[in-house]
């Protein structure tokens, strides 16, 4: 019997470790791979012609966080703002998806099946487009002369059109566009789930509707809000395209910075120190969202052991 269960453990660890073979090797090769050629780029010098040249440096770093004090290498605090900026960008864009997709997903959740699957259809219909043609589209939009000038002037809403386009503003309405589906999917998932029996004995036990949605609904909802926080954050905050046609010159974000290093500057050392500093940033995210996963399973275990307990 003992060598039945070992025979059976040892088949299923082998295709465990088939499975994960062919993925763990993907990975390897194209993700640590680059990434490695990076890390190491960050540390060289730039290239007459581009490339790099195989000589140790450390004031690609230097000129970003302030120790670069040499005839070719300064520190400038203009990457330290367009650092800074991209993340208030990138958590705008966080807290506007939030915003729409929270309430959005609730009355989802609330009606009947077949109309759940319609909207969430409707939610992932922009993916059959092509994103330069729908942002060119928000460029029209946008733009003095647009459709939506043209609506407030015609209104009598405005005197003069409005300076939208090529503003932090129309950026940030050009992402929360782009990333609406990856904040709505986590936060529907979440809300799915959610007991309505626990909604139900808050209320009866007297709390009011901000009470029950403080210490009931919240918490249980957190997991996707973090989840969809993140997966919105990191990708608005490396994003180069939304910028490039809605933010023009007037904004530039951290992903444009990188794009000029390697395409036009041809600093490939520099360009790979600035995706460095946008990696830990988003390393210092993703702890954080397993922190908090960790810690709500550790409540989940805690109260399910109360509960247990008491019967």
């Amino acid at each position: 019997m003992m060598a039945r269960f070992t025979s059976l453990r040892a088949r299923r660890a082998l295709s465990l470790y088939g499975l994960l073979s062919a993925p763990t090797v993907f990975l390897a090769i194209f993700f640590l791979g680059p990434l490695g050629i990076m890390v190491v780029y960050t540390f060289l010098t730039p290239g007459l012609y581009g490339g790099v040249d195989w000589a140790f440096s450390h004031l690609n770093y230097g000129r970003i966080l302030g120790w670069a004090d040499t005839r070719y290498d300064q520190f400038d605090p203009v990457y330290i703002s367009i650092f800074l900026r991209s993340i208030r960008l990138a958590a705008t864009t966080v807290l506007a998806c939030l915003v729409i997709c929270y309430p959005f997903a609730f009355w989802v959740a609330r009606q009947p099946e077949r109309w759940r699957n319609f909207f969430i259809f409707l939610i992932t219909l922009p993916f059959f487009i092509s994103l330069i043609v729908r942002l060119f589209a928000w460029v029209l939009i946008l733009r003095p002369t647009g459709f939506l000038n043209q609506a407030l002037l015609g209104l009598g809403l405005v005197d003069a059109p409005l300076d939208i386009i090529f503003t932090d503003i129309a950026v940030v309405i050009g992402m929360t566009y782009v990333f609406i589906p990856f904040m709505f999917l986590p936060l529907y998932s979440s809300i799915e789930k959610l007991d309505g029996s626990l909604i139900e004995a808050s209320q009866d036990l007297g709390a009011s509707p901000l009470q029950t949605f403080l210490r009931v609904i919240l918490p249980m909802t957190l997991p996707g809000i973090v989840g969809g926080s993140i997966i919105v954050f990191i990708p608005s905050l490396g994003n180069f395209i939304v910028p490039s046609l809605l933010g023009g010159a007037r904004v530039v974000m951290i992903g444009n910075l990188i794009e000029q290093q390697f395409l036009s500057a041809r600093n490939w050392p520099f360009g790979s120190a600035l995706g460095m500093m946008v990696m830990a940033a988003v390393l210092v995210l993703l702890m954080i969202y397993v922190r908090v996963l960790s810690r709500e399973d550790r409540r989940a275990e805690a109260r399910q052991a109360r509960e247990e307990d008491e019967r």
